[in-house]
């Protein structure tokens, strides 16, 4: 049976494997009806009685996973087990936080995560898989919590890009400390390798934002996007 869902493959190294396409839809399918149910019961228990996903949301949405996965495409550097800088990619699925608040940026930043996944479906467990993806991503959209606040769009990336590299230091002590330098202590070694991307990228992104016209420009969006 998991031969129908996965196959062997070296390009992890030993006990990798990669997603056929049969496994690849039925991934699909699983989080498109988890994230249609998470939507159902929200809107039953929501207190906004007059809640709704508009068209706009969900046009905004669709665009922001759209440039963040081809930004994600335009790689300052890699690093072995998918590691890697990448151009203001993050930034898209926090800015839908900003925008619309967290429970919207964690569930698109959930659906960009299975993007990726389905882009390159390579993983060692199904545990693992769910902890770099969906859930290190979804993390991303934790900013929206910030939505509100001054400087909130600066201070929400951060936040959503600690709560990713809480992920990321978590997959990479519970599933990959076997490639931590002979010696070296697991915990220091998925430090320094998850911040060694995570961190370059954020850096850049916060000065890019900290420009004047660039904030301004990214209000103008704001307005935009919230206005009926």
């Amino acid at each position: 049976m998991s031969k129908i869902f996965f196959r062997p493959t070296d390009e992890w190294g030993d006990d990798a494997v990669k997603m056929t396409t049969t496994g690849i839809l039925t991934v699909v399918a699983v989080i498109v009806i988890l994230i249609a149910v998470a939507l159902i019961v929200y809107r039953i228990h929501s207190k906004q009685k007059s809640f709704k996903i508009t068209t706009k949301q969900l046009v905004f949405s669709a665009m922001a996973i759209a440039l963040a996965t081809v930004t994600s495409m335009i790689k300052l550097f890699d690093l072995p087990m998918g590691g890697s800088v990448t151009l203001l990619s993050m930034f898209f699925i926090v800015f839908v936080g900003y925008l619309y608040g967290p429970y919207a940026g964690i569930l698109t930043g959930m659906a960009y995560g299975l993007l990726q996944f389905v882009l390159e479906p390579i993983f060692y467990t199904i545990p693992q898989m769910l902890v770099d993806y969906p859930l290190a991503f979804g993390a991303l959209g934790l900013a929206g919590f910030f939505a509100g606040k001054k400087h909130g769009l600066v201070i929400g990336y951060i936040f959503g890009v600690c709560g990713r590299f809480v992920f990321a230091f978590l997959s990479g002590i519970l599933f990959f400390a076997s490639y931590a330098p002979e010696g070296m202590n697991v915990a220091l070694y998925s430090i320094v390798y998850n911040g060694s991307y995570l961190l370059p990228e954020a850096v850049i992104t916060v000065v890019i934002l900290l420009i004047p016209p660039v904030n301004k420009a990214l209000q103008h969006v704001k307005q935009i996007a919230e206005s009926s």
